[in-house]
C-alpha cells in the first residue's frame, strides 16, 4: 500500500479561481476592499494595545481609476507586510493572514473579516496583471512589489514607498473594462461597501456610513435615528410601522434591525429586503434559511461573523447556527408583537391590516410561533371590532352554537359583495367576520385544526336560517307534489347553468331564492388557487338554488295561472339570485335588465316591489 500527499498546483487554481469561485465577477471589489479593511483593523487593533506607538492619521481606504493606464487601485493605510510576509500570505494560496492574526490576539480582533484567504485572487478574474505594492507598520522595513499575470509566475522585489499600507493595482482586462467606469465603480461600493467601519473614499468623496444604526445599543438610538436609517437603506419606501433591535453575543453573534413594513391584505411588498452582512460587509440579500419564510417581507439588516458561509460568502451553508438564528429572530418577532399589543391595544389593532399577514403565515408555519401568536392574533368583523381568537369565541358561543356544539365563526370575504347574505345573518342575531387576505382559507382551515369544537362558514355557504343547524325545523306550506313541480320549474329555467335546486322551508322573511356556494368544495377550490392543495380544477364548483317555500312570491308562482308569466317570475327570481353572487353576466344581463322594465311597466308599484325585492 501506497500513502503520500496531495500537491495542489498553482496551474491548476488560477482558472479555477478566473472563472469558477465567485459566481459574479464584480465580487472583487468587495474581497479586496474587505482585506484593505481588515489590514486597517489589525493596525487599530495593534495600536489598542500598544504595539503601535505611532500617529494612526487618516486611515481612510481609497478607490481610484487611471483610465489611461487602465488601472483600478484600491489602496489602505494599514499593517502593510513585509517581502517575507508578501512570500508567506500572498504566494501561498488559502493561507489567510486575517486568520492567523485572530488566533494571535483573540481578543482584540474587532471583526476581521478574512477567512479564507482566497479573496485577494479574485482579482485575475477581471486583470491581466495584478500588482501589489505595500509597506509594513514595522520600522526600518523596505517596501515590496509583488507582481503577476495570473501564471504560476509572480515577481517579488524592493520598491520606494513613503507610507505604510498597501496599493492593490489591478490591470483590467478586455472583457472587464467595465469596471473601469467610474458609475459602475460608484455602484458597486454602494452596494458591498456602504456600512464598512472604515472610510471608503472614490472620486473624492466618502461614500460609506462607518457606524451605521445597527452596530449600536439601541439606548443610544431615539426612534427617529430608527427613521433615518431605514430611509438610508431604502429612499423611496414609506415609512415603517415599528422595529426590532437585534442584539445577541451569546451563543451566537448577531446584530440587526429589522423593520415591518406597511403591507395590506397580500404580498405586494418585494422580497429580498433584508440584507445580510458579515462584520459591516454587505454578503447577499437573499437570506433564506436565517429568516424565517413568513418573514421574508420584513426590511433592514442582519449582520452576523458566525454564519457559515462558502469561500466567496455569497452562498449560506445550512448548519446548526443558521438554525439557532432563524428560530431566535422568530423569538424576538414574537415577544416584540406582543409587547405592542399589551403595552397599546388601540396602536395595535391599527396596525393589525399591515401586519395580520405575517402573523397568521407565522401561525401556520412554526409551531412555537402560534403557541405566543395565539394570544395577539386579531379577529375583526365587519362592524371593524377587533377580538383576539379566545375573545370572539366567547363572544359568539351563545348564538352561534350548532346543535353538535360547535362554535360557528362565520365570515365573508368581500363584505361589499356579500351584503346581500351579510345582512340576513345580522338579522339573525349572527355576528360576521371578515377574512380577505392572500392567505386567510388556510389560515382559518388551520385554526380549525387547532380550536376544540370550532369550525368556519362563509355566509354565502347557505341561507340564514341554515347557517348554524340547530333542532328547530320549519314546515313548509307547499306540498310534496307542489315543491317537485316548483323544482322542475326552477331548473328549466337555469338547467345550462348546472346549478343543483332544493327547496327548503324557511322563514317567509327571508330572501325568495338564493344561490349558495357549499362550504368544503369552494374552500378548496380557493386554497387551491391560493397556493394549496395542489390542483383542485378537477372538482366542480358547485352552486345550490335554494327555493324558499314559505315565501309569498313563490306561493304567488305556484298559483299563477299563466305560463307565460309563471315563467317571467321565475326567471326573474333566478336572475336576481345569480346577479347577488356575481354570475349574471352579458347578454343574461341585458335581458334581465329588459325583462325587469317590462315586469314594472306591467304591474302595479306595490307588485312591482314583491318581485324585485
Amino acid at each position: 500500500m501506497e500513502t503520500g500527499q496531495i500537491n495542489v498546483k498553482t496551474e491548476n487554481i488560477f482558472p479555477i479561481i478566473k472563472k469558477f469561485l465567485y459566481s459574479d465577477h464584480e465580487i472583487f471589489l468587495r474581497e479586496l476592499v474587505a482585506n484593505a479593511t481588515d489590514a486597517t483593523k489589525k493596525l487599530k487593533g495593534l495600536a489598542s494595545i500598544g504595539e503601535f506607538n505611532q500617529e494612526l492619521g487618516d486611515v481612510a481606504i481609497e478607490i481610484s481609476i487611471d483610465e489611461k493606464e487602465k488601472t483600478l487601485t484600491i489602496s489602505d493605510k494599514g499593517i502593510g507586510m513585509t517581502d517575507e510576509e508578501v512570500k508567506k500570505y500572498i504566494n501561498q494560496i488559502a493561507f489567510s493572514s486575517a486568520q492567523e492574526f485572530v488566533e494571535k490576539f483573540k481578543n482584540e480582533n474587532a471583526g476581521i473579516i478574512g477567512k479564507f484567504g482566497l479573496g485577494f485572487y479574485s482579482a485575475f478574474m477581471v486583470s491581466d496583471k495584478v500588482e501589489v505594492v505595500t509597506k509594513s507598520y514595522k520600522p526600518g522595513v523596505k517596501a515590496a512589489k509583488w507582481s503577476c499575470d495570473g501564471s504560476p509566475e509572480y515577481t517579488l522585489e524592493e520598491t520606494e514607498k513613503e507610507a505604510r499600507g498597501t496599493d492593490v493595482i489591478l490591470y483590467i482586462n478586455e472583457e472587464s473594462k467595465e469596471f473601469l467606469e467610474k458609475s459602475r465603480i460608484q455602484s458597486l461600493l454602494e452596494k458591498y461597501c456602504k456600512f464598512l467601519p472604515i472610510a471608503i473614499k472614490f472620486d473624492g468623496q466618502q461614500i460609506n456610513n462607518t457606524e451605521p444604526a445597527w452596530t449600536k445599543k439601541p439606548s443610544e438610538l431615539t426612534p427617529q435615528n430608527y427613521q433615518d436609517f431605514y430611509k438610508e437603506l431604502y429612499l423611496f419606501s414609506d415609512a415603517p410601522l415599528f422595529w426590532i433591535h437585534l442584539n445577541v453575543d451569546y451563543p451566537f453573534n448577531l446584530t440587526g434591525i429589522l423593520y415591518f413594513p406597511k403591507l395590506k391584505g397580500g404580498y405586494e411588498v418585494q422580497k429580498n429586503k433584508i440584507q445580510l452582512y458579515s462584520s459591516q460587509v454587505f454578503v447577499t440579500d437573499s437570506v433564506e434559511g436565517i429568516v424565517p419564510e413568513f418573514l421574508m417581507h420584513l426590511h433592514g439588516v442582519i449582520d452576523s461573523p458566525d454564519i457559515p458561509l462558502n469561500v466567496s460568502r455569497s452562498y449560506l451553508q445550512s448548519d446548526m447556527n443558521v438554525k439557532k438564528i432563524s428560530a431566535y429572530i422568530t423569538k424576538k418577532v414574537a415577544e416584540k408583537l406582543a409587547e405592542l399589543f399589551k403595552e397599546n391595544r388601540k396602536e395595535f389593532e391599527e396596525k393589525w391590516e399591515h401586519i395580520s399577514v405575517f402573523v397568521k403565515y407565522g401561525m401556520l408555519s412554526d409551531e412555537k410561533f402560534y403557541e405566543k401568536a395565539k394570544d395577539f392574533c386579531l379577529l375583526h368583523n365587519t362592524e371593524k371590532q377587533f377580538f383576539t381568537i379566545e375573545e370572539y369565541k366567547e363572544k359568539i358561543k351563545t348564538q352561534q352554537t350548532d346543535k353538535n356544539e360547535n362554535v360557528v365563526m362565520l365570515y365573508t370575504n368581500n363584505a361589499e359583495a356579500q351584503h346581500h347574505f351579510i345582512q340576513p345573518a345580522k338579522d339573525k342575531g349572527y355576528d360576521v367576520l371578515v377574512l380577505d387576505s392572500i392567505i386567510d382559507s388556510h389560515f382559518f382551515s388551520h385554526l380549525e385544526s387547532k380550536l376544540d369544537k370550532v369550525s368556519f362558514k362563509r355566509v354565502d355557504a347557505d341561507t340564514a336560517d341554515h347557517l348554524i343547524e340547530n333542532e328547530e325545523k320549519k314546515e313548509s306550506v307547499l306540498s310534496k307534489r307542489e315543491e317537485e313541480n316548483l323544482i322542475a320549474l326552477f331548473k328549466s329555467q337555469i338547467n345550462e347553468l348546472k346549478i343543483s335546486v332544493v327547496a327548503k322551508a324557511l322563514s317567509p322573511d327571508d330572501q325568495p331564492v338564493t344561490i349558495t356556494r357549499p362550504e368544503f368544495t369552494r374552500r378548496m377550490r380557493d386554497m387551491a388557487a391560493s397556493g394549496g392543495y395542489g390542483d383542485m380544477s378537477f372538482m366542480p364548483d358547485e352552486y345550490n338554488l335554494v327555493v324558499n317555500a314559505n315565501h309569498p312570491l313563490v306561493n304567488k308562482i305556484i298559483n299563477e295561472e299563466s305560463k307565460q308569466k309563471k315563467e317571467e317570475l321565475v326567471s326573474q327570481l333566478c336572475d336576481l339570485a345569480l346577479l347577488s353572487q356575481n354570475m349574471l353576466k352579458g347578454s343574461k344581463l341585458t335581458e334581465f335588465v329588459k325583462r325587469s322594465v317590462g315586469l314594472m311597466s306591467g304591474e302595479s308599484v306595490a307588485k312591482s316591489k314583491i318581485v324585485l325585492q
